[in-house]
């Protein structure tokens, strides 16, 4: 587009860099800034002008807003200021392109700063660093203790086994020097009596080797720099609390301060760590030991950085990972309102602290609520156990018959059903089957002998009636009584099942045998 077809209405300067800057933050922003409001109002009439072309949609509505002009932005309205912007030289007459570069440059590294110095994403950097300086400091704490004490072990070496506490051992060292002016110093300020009298029978026969005082005053030296170090340590330990009370309250609440910092300082940003999901921020800190879990194919860690806090220590080992995870989606929820809530207070977390704190109590006690799934697994349970039933096959349901005619039964026939068959009862025991073997036979020929004899007198009683009747009345009475065999010898050997001797299994070949 020849620039012949656009003119240029009005130019405006910038005093110096401060306004630049404050219009460039507020165009970036969407806002609308002083030099520009002032510029509108004496260039843009209602009789004139009836539509305001604006590069950014943000800064149209705003002036929308304040000036009530009716702005548009679109894509044809890009393309103009792209062609503007190549024919800025031709339009700007006085400016050299090199200074143009320039101050853009300038502005660009302004605007920079401002933003990194302002960003809100960077004011936890404070805390990362606290932290991790934090950890350096009880590394090389712990290091020098340690050097002390096989250092002034040579000489007192009765004195480390006494003294547990690290601080008032290296004040006891300091304040002493040799174990000969022990018995002449008093150490109330430091010690306990019990201690101190403990301190001062071991210095009298104490088995250590005798040292210089050059010797004790190097020790003594690096007592100084231990006390200075932990000194400074208490007061970083200060700054971080407060640092951390002011970032983030909900997560200081929940997890402690400490905690709160490294998980933070894990995620690199307190913006990181609330993207972070639940099941992440349970395991931060427990990376190695998670892909040697999934490479290995065993079991996950339930914990990592987390695992030291105060609700998770106070818990027993079966509940730790319970705990653990319900912690971490509670400080998940309490680092997304630090993050991104207005306004922030430590009210979610106390609650949630609280909730937290009920359900350790109810998982230790065992006292749970009873939940949906409990009375179905009771159910599935009671499909398992056996129970014992015999059933006896019927033989009057046994019909040959079609399925369309139905056969009432006589009275005869209901009295061949009620015949009773007496059972013969058998003892267990290995002698008595063997004595009365002979027995068990007569008694069982006798029984067949009263079936024979009942249904004799009942074919006789019966004699009167026609031959087709008879005939039929036979065929039914025969069926009966071999029906009823078969019972007797079903009852017979349910009964001998109880035990099994060889020569019950003898017995019962016969039986069946002489049933055949």
């Amino acid at each position: 587009m020849p620039y012949s077809s656009v003119k240029l209405k009005h130019f405006e300067k910038f005093a110096d860099t401060t306004e630049a800057l404050s219009a460039a933050t507020a165009a970036v922003e969407g806002k609308l800034s002083k030099s520009l409001k002032k510029t509108l109002k004496k260039l843009v009439s209602d009789d004139v002008q009836n539509q305001l072309l604006v590069a950014d949609a943000k800064l149209g509505s705003a002036i929308k807003d304040k000036l009530a002009l009716q702005c548009v932005s679109n894509t044809a309205v890009q393309e103009l200021m792209r062609c503007i912007r190549s024919q800025s030289e031709s339009l700007l007459s006085g400016l050299p392109k090199k200074e143009m570069a320039a101050m853009a440059l300038g502005l660009a590294h302004s605007l920079s700063r401002y933003k990194l110095k302002f960003s809100p994403d960077k004011i936890d950097t404070m805390i990362v660093q606290a932290q991790c300086l934090l950890d350096d400091l009880d590394k090389e704490l712990n290091n020098y203790m340690m050097r002390a004490r096989e250092w002034y072990g040579w000489h007192f070496p009765e004195l480390g086994k006494i003294l547990t506490d690290n601080i008032a051992f290296i004040k006891t060292i300091k304040l002493v020097g040799t174990r000969d002016n022990m018995a002449t110093t008093d150490l109330s300020d430091i010690l306990p009596e019990e201690l101190e009298e403990k301190v001062k029978e071991a210095a009298e026969i104490s088995m250590g080797t005798e040292i210089s005082e050059e010797d004790i005053l190097n020790i003594q030296n690096l007592c100084d720099e231990i006390l200075s170090i932990n000194e400074y340590r208490t007061h970083l330990y200060d700054y971080l609390k407060t640092r951390m009370m002011a970032m983030a309250p909900n997560l200081t609440v929940l997890v402690g301060e400490t905690i709160g910092a490294r998980l933070i300082a894990h995620a690199g940003s307190l913006v990181n760590l609330a993207k972070h999901p639940a099941s992440t921020v349970q395991i931060l800190g427990a990376e190695k030991a998670l892909f040697r879990a999934l490479k290995t194919k065993k079991d996950t860690p339930k914990y990592g950085i987390i695992f030291h806090a105060s609700l998770i220590g106070s818990a027993s080992a079966k509940n730790k990972g319970k705990i653990s995870r319900s912690l971490a989606a509670k400080a998940s929820l309490a680092t997304r309102v630090d993050a991104f809530g207005e306004d922030v207070t430590m009210e979610l977390g106390t609650e949630h602290r609280a909730k937290l704190e009920m359900r350790l109590r109810m998982l230790e006690e065992g006292n749970l609520s009873r939940l949906s799934g409990t009375g179905k697994a009771k159910a599935k349970l009671e499909k398992y156990h056996s129970k014992s039933e015999v059933k006896v096959f019927k033989a009057g349901e046994d019909s040959t018959l079609p399925i369309g005619k139905k056969r009432k039964l006589t009275e005869a026939d209901e009295d061949e059903e009620k015949v009773e068959i007496p059972k013969i009862k058998e003892e267990p025991s290995d002698e008595s089957a063997g004595q009365d073997g002979s027995s068990k036979k007569k008694k069982k020929k006798k029984q067949k002998e009263m079936v024979d004899e009942q249904i004799i007198k009942k074919i006789k009683t019966e004699d009167d009636e026609p031959t087709s009747e008879k005939k039929k009345k036979k065929k039914r009475v025969s069926e009966s009584a071999t029906a009823e065999e078969m019972e007797s010898s079903l009852v017979v050997e349910e009964q001998t099942t109880i035990t099994t001797p060889k020569s019950e299994k003898k017995k019962k070949k016969k039986v069946k045998e002489e049933n055949a």
